[in-house]
């Protein structure tokens, strides 16, 4: 008898084995179609900015993302907002680019230091 509920043991842990198995399979392909959706996203993106922006702003845009890629994608996300809500009329130049940096620039924070 104790054969037997040994087999079956055995057959518990291949069983469930299998079943983690199965589970990180699983998870590698959500993990491929989440990066795929970021990828169509982001290609999304970058024909919006191409269609809305002029070489110009697109270079000033570029100069931000060299120096600080956080704040960049902060103005890519906003400009591709406005385009999609339809209120970007014609394109963005160079002088509107820099209007738009201004005004989504962090608050410069200052610092008073006294020496005692």
């Amino acid at each position: 008898m104790s054969g037997n509920s040994e087999e079956d043991r055995l057959e518990q842990l291949r069983q469930e084995r299998l079943e983690e198995l199965q589970e990180q399979t699983g998870g590698e392909g959500t993990q491929q179609a989440a990066q795929e959706q970021q990828e169509r996203a982001q290609a999304q993106q970058d024909a919006l900015l191409k269609q809305h922006l002029t070489d110009d702003a697109r270079q000033r845009l570029n100069a931000v993302e060299m120096s600080k890629p956080e704040f960049a994608e902060k103005v890519k996300r906003q400009v591709t907002a406005l385009a999609q809500s339809g209120r970007i009329q014609g394109q963005i130049d160079e002088d509107r680019m820099k209007q738009i940096l201004r005004e989504l620039k962090p608050e410069e924070k200052s610092f008073d230091i006294r020496r005692r």
